[in-house]
């Protein structure tokens, strides 16, 4: 059908399901005004609804049906999609901050700022779950922004304004899935989506107090018949939630005791003490009775007492234990004489200060209906339809691996939101390594990282999709687990402190010496594969055996061996340009030629010992110099006298005693120099003034000097 200015295409459902009535509104908004189109309300037959919550889903979704055909006839048009609120009986906030940093300065725009209240939701969320261990699953419903920031200032509008840091305060608002899956359901019944859902004190105060209003500290109270729900605007912003479970139903279960009525001629009473009017009713033994306003406000004075009470106490509580400057008052259950008196004696503010908002803030609505109802009990209804133009809050139902879920629609909703609602473990939805390998490497910890498993399958319709693909109501996803990668693995020779090298001399000569490794204590070659735990180290030393056996000699134990001019064993360690010095195999001098002495080979014979055999086979060792007599030799008392001679070393006067020829070697006998712990990468020796070898031969006075070389 061809729309007009009274029936334009975009209209808008809002639905007060409420604990006695059923309240739409239909309308659209054109700039700053919403035109209503039509409206309409239905009472519950029965008590099908208490404290906001719903009991009966069947009867409350035939009085939602009846609401909405009404609706249709007078617009002549179907509605499939409504807009609802829903009460804060079991209501739960969290008041919370979130901050986005950017590396360089932005123009804000919308979707930067819908990230900031989406992260600031997440947070909430977050939070909300971690300081409540209750196995009921809540749902967001609803969050309001109290307060913007643009690099740490105060904003209200960011949009446009360049910022490196943004910031938000805001409170999100929960509810329990059984509360908000009744509501769904009912309105099923009524064959109806759900567009928009949010908390009828959030639709209260969009419609009760304007923007302008909310930079004073004022309390919106809206009394329905089974919850009072209050917010508290300051500042610009709505600043916080609360609710007492006590509303009209309370008053009209009071008249109900008092008069002997049912529950629906006690609700009927109630309403005409409020029109002001004697009163007639039959009880519920079939007499007839009437009574005045006067006498049914005597009934329910200490009903009023302890609402009006609870009611100022939560005011004050939520606002950090202070009255507020003025409270209004919507809803039907607020419409009782001296309601608004009472608060304000318990709040300790005029009475003027404390009003019933109906007309005032409905007169700006354009209501291009005949006889509208311009009345404190639309003004929920209204809230809900231009909220709907705020923020969309909304569940939608998606099948995941077979299963039924509901999931809260921000606008952004992937196949990641739906794993994380069905509980979908997380490593099965990303590649997943195979198992760690840890170690370690001369003393310091490392590990190596298991291979990269397949990632889960995800189809969308039983299409091949990713994490990140939108979601929309009704989609069938299916993922299938991802699989672990191979175990990590590793072999010495893959090590990049592997294959080092060792610098050492052996007799006069350097020699390159691959670095050896140990595991746990015990060599291994470099194909051995790391095992989890191994303690690995890289060696930075031989020993004089293994230094042979990488050169393939022989060495004759019975022969001296010098490590950095010390007398040492097979077993001594040698570290990087250590000395060493040894001979080869042992020498058999029957088989030594006059040739033989001239070669080099035979040059340690001057400073190195040998062993010959005696006639009756026994080893003897000596000095080949010391096996000659020396003709200078001295007697002056029958005996040799022991020859010696004087040397200077590091510029201390040192006696070299016992020789009749002595090397450099010999003096390590008579000095402090410890060979045995490096101090410098190596020895260094010089006589007089000139480079010299271990072997070098000495002479009477000659000046030494020895020390580490850095």
């Amino acid at each position: 059908m061809a729309t007009n200015k009274k029936n334009p295409g975009n209209l808008v459902f809002g639905l007060d399901i409420g604990t006695r009535s059923v309240v739409g509104t239909v309308g659209y908004r054109t700039d700053e005004t919403f035109h209503v189109i039509a409206q309409e309300s239905r009472q519950h037959d029965t008590r099908s609804m208490l404290d906001g919550q719903i009991h009966d889903i069947d009867r409350v979704g035939r009085t939602i049906a009846d609401v909405k055909d009404e609706i249709e006839r007078k617009i002549n048009r179907q509605l499939n999609e409504v807009c609802i609120a829903a009460a804060g009986r079991v209501l739960k906030t969290v008041t919370t901050s979130a901050e986005i940093e950017y590396e360089e300065d932005i123009v804000v725009d919308a979707e930067q700022i819908y990230t900031l209240d989406m992260l600031g939701i997440e947070k909430a969320y977050d939070e909300f779950h971690s300081n409540n261990d209750s196995d009921v699953k809540f749902y967001c419903v609803g969050y309001t922004v109290v307060k913007y920031y643009v690099n740490g200032m105060p904003m209200s509008a960011p949009d446009k304004h360049k910022a490196r840091k943004l910031s938000v305060d805001l409170i999100a608002t929960f509810l329990p899935d059984d509360v908000v899956d009744g509501l769904y359901k009912a309105v099923e019944i009524a064959d109806l989506t759900v567009a928009n859902l949010t908390l009828e004190p959030i639709a209260a105060m969009q419609a009760a107090v304007p923007q302008m209003y909310r930079m004073l500290n004022i309390a919106l109270v809206d009394v329905g018949a089974g919850t009072s729900d209050i917010s508290i605007t300051k500042d610009g912003s709505i600043i916080a939630y609360g609710m007492i479970p006590k509303a009209g139903d309370e008053l009209t279960e009071a008249i109900a005791q008092a008069l002997l009525l049912d529950f629906n001629m006690a609700e009927r009473v109630k309403t005409k003490v409020i029109e002001n009017e004697t009163i007639r009713y039959e009880d519920i033994m079939g007499i007839s009775h009437s009574i005045e306003p006067q006498e049914v406000l005597k009934i329910v004075e200490n009903v009023i007492e302890d609402m009006t009470t609870d009611i100022a106490e939560k005011i004050k509580e939520l606002n950090a234990d202070k009255s507020v400057s003025a409270v209004f008052v919507v809803g039907g259950g607020g419409k009782i004489p001296t309601f608004t008196e009472k608060i304000a004696e318990k709040l300790g503010i005029i009475s003027e200060r404390v009003a019933l908002r109906g007309k005032e803030v409905l007169k700006d609505i354009d209501y291009q209906i005949e006889n509208p109802v311009i009345d404190s009990m639309y003004v929920t209804p209204v809230g809900i339809c231009l909220n709907f133009y705020d923020q969309k809050n909304n569940f939608i139902f998606v099948n995941f691996n077979g299963k039924r879920i509901k999931l809260y629609d921000n606008g952004h909703l992937t196949v990641a939101d739906a794993a994380m609602q069905a509980e979908f473990p997380n490593e099965g939805l990303f590649p997943r390594r195979g198992k760690e390998l840890h170690y370690t490497l001369n003393g310091k910890p490392y590990m190596v990282r298991g291979k990269l498993g397949e990632p889960a399958v995800i189809k969308l319709n039983d299409e091949i999709v990713s994490l990140n693909s939108p979601i929309v109501a009704g989609d069938k996803i299916k993922v299938s687990e991802s699989t672990p990668g191979e175990d990590a693995s590793l072999e010495i020779k893959n090590l990049k402190e592997f294959g080092g090298k060792i610098l050492v001399v052996v007799n006069d000569k350097t020699i390159e010496l691959p670095q050896f490794s140990s595991v746990n204590g015990e060599l291994q070659s470099e194909y051995y594969s790391i095992k989890d735990g191994d303690d690995i180290k890289m060696l930075n030393y031989y020993s004089v055996k293994q230094i042979a056996e990488f050169m393939d000699v022989t060495i004759n134990p019975e022969y001296n061996i010098y490590v950095n001019n010390k007398i040492s064993s097979l077993d001594t360690l040698v570290y990087e340009n250590f000395n060493v010095i040894w001979t080869l195999e042992k020498l058999n001098l029957s088989d030594v030629t006059d040739t033989d002495f001239e070669n080099e080979e035979i040059e340690f014979s001057k400073y190195l010992t040998k062993t010959t055999e005696t006639e009756d086979n026994s080893i003897s060792i000596e000095n080949e110099e010391n096996s000659t007599s020396n003709e200078n030799e001295e007697n002056s008392t029958g005996n040799e006298t022991e020859k010696y001679m004087t040397v200077f070393v590091n510029g201390e006067e040192i006696h070299l005693k016992g020789k009749d020829e002595y090397i450099l070697v010999d003096v390590f006998d008579y000095i402090d120099f410890n060979l045995s712990k490096p101090e410098g990468r190596s020895v260094a020796t010089k006589v007089n003034g000139q480079s010299a070898l271990f072997a070098q031969t000495l002479n009477p006075l000659d000046k030494l000097e020895i020390y580490w070389e850095k």
